[in-house]
């Protein structure tokens, strides 16, 4: 069973990876994969819970002395029900309610044109310039915002300053560069960094310690070797007047303060509270609507009706949501079954270096998916006991491993075009090619990568 378990997760996965060509969508296949693999996992349990859970089996059946007269199966069958998948569901909804409180508060600044307050002053027309003003605001704003959401801001406003197709794509493909840069040392950044953070796998001041830098050269690299290939000056443009048009500006910098303000606050509410962050986000959600909500009824504005928050969240990009739920359950799978923790320990005989083994899957972060990349590998390496020492003490929480994951699963997506929620989205709008990035962008961003992690293993050679 567990062979088959693992061919139909790669079969699903190239499925995945390969939405375009199969022209299925890869939501689909997420969603028939990891519930497929559960209906596979309860057929077989008792051939897997008692020599994988024996512990927890053992116990389980102390505390349902009901079963006792059950068959094997029967047994083990209430062991995944009653356990693996809630416990499992429990741990993947924290994530999903996290982000779909997140992705509401961006939609609602978005609708309310509350980014206008960082793009009306970008002005200038000098070209290398506007680069690094550009590479900048992504870096810091996909530290707070989605990298889709970053991205789909600021080719925005290339397309507004930029009509030369090839020049516009320099600067949208140093836009996927920072923004998965940006999203890597910031809690509530990059969807991989927000799983290692969700999870207690890390926690925001060894982000802010010694991602940041890292993060920060990892962008620098390439930008300064792209800037070189830019001369001149752009032609002026003509202001384009965006609907919604009846919002003033004091209201969009008030959506926009609010907005990015609370969520730059859960991570806040966090530390005063310990309570898990998806609470703090739908605590800031909620009060943000009802500042809406009392804000429209007293203005009383016909034109608000598409503002509101209940028109505002149908916005919400619920397909994505529904494929982190598919690829994580499949996940949970391979980890219920012992299959990651085999993973894990051939890599820990074979490799036995945390440095090696976070370069090599930010490397694979750029070929496969970062985020079930990242599942799996929380699967494979549990968090460690504060007290561990030697080789163990990698994985504790804020340990080296941890930090090294959230870098290299971030950054690392910016190799291949296709390794990024942020490069998917600049190859479907501004339709570069494959071939394309890779000439011109693969090896710059590869440079960085690697200069970034020889940065974070200086800092750890100095300060540690």
């Amino acid at each position: 069973m567990l062979t088959t378990l693992l061919v139909l997760f790669i079969v699903g996965y190239l499925a995945i990876a390969l939405e375009h060509p199969l022209r299925v969508d890869k939501t689909a296949s997420a969603l028939l994969l990891g519930m497929l693999m559960w209906v596979i996992y309860a057929m077989g349990a008792e051939s897997v819970v008692p020599v994988v859970s024996a512990d927890g089996f053992r116990h389980f059946m102390e505390t349902h002395p009901g079963l006792e007269s059950k068959s094997l199966h029967e047994q083990a069958l209430q062991y995944v029900l009653n356990v693996d998948i809630v416990e499992h569901l429990g741990d993947i909804m924290q994530t999903l309610l996290f982000l779909i409180g997140a992705m509401t508060i961006v939609e609602m600044v978005d609708v309310h044109g509350g980014f206008r307050v960082i793009t009306d002053h970008i002005n200038t027309r000098d070209k290398r310039k506007l680069l690094w003003i550009i590479s900048f605001v992504t870096f810091f704003m996909s530290a707070i915002l989605d990298n889709l959401t970053t991205t789909i801001v600021m080719l925005m406003l290339l397309r507004k300053l930029i009509t030369q197709k090839e020049e516009r794509w320099l600067y949208a493909g140093m836009i996927i560069i920072a923004a998965n840069s940006g999203g890597a040392w910031s809690p509530i950044g990059d969807i991989t960094t927000i799983m290692l953070w969700v999870s207690g796998n890390i926690t925001a001041p060894a982000l802010l310690s010694f991602v940041l830098v890292p993060s920060l050269v990892s962008m620098l690299v390439p930008l300064v070797i792209i800037s070189s290939k830019l001369k001149g000056e752009l032609p002026p443009r003509d202001v384009v007047v965006e609907k919604n048009s009846f919002i003033t500006s004091g209201q969009r910098a008030t959506m926009f303060y609010l907005g990015v303000g609370g969520l730059i606050f859960v991570p806040v509410f966090k530390s005063i509270t310990h309570l898990p962050p998806f609470i703090g986000m739908l605590f800031v959600l909620g009060a943000l609507w009802v500042f809406t909500e009392i804000f429209y009824n007293s203005k009383m504005l016909e034109q608000a009706k598409e503002l509101r928050l209940p028109k505002v969240i149908s916005r919400v990009d619920m397909p994505s949501i529904l494929f982190f739920l598919g690829i994580l359950m499949a996940v949970a799978v391979l980890q219920s079954t012992g299959i990651l923790s085999d993973i894990a320990a051939y890599l820990d005989k074979e490799i036995h270096n945390v440095y090696w083994i976070g370069l090599v899957l930010g490397v694979l972060s750029a070929i496969v998916d970062n985020v079930p990349l990242v599942a799996g590998v929380m699967g494979m390496y549990p968090v460690a006991d504060p007290a561990a020492v030697g080789y163990a003490a990698n994985f504790v929480i804020d340990g080296t491993f941890w930090e090294l994951m959230s870098y290299c699963a971030g950054v690392g997506g910016s190799i291949l075009i296709i390794g990024s929620a942020a490069g998917v989205i600049v190859m479907g709008l501004e339709k570069i090619s494959f071939g394309w990035y890779m000439k011109k962008f693969t090896w710059v961003a590869l440079l960085g990568y690697l200069a970034g992690a020889g940065v974070y293993a200086l800092e750890k050679l100095i300060f540690c």
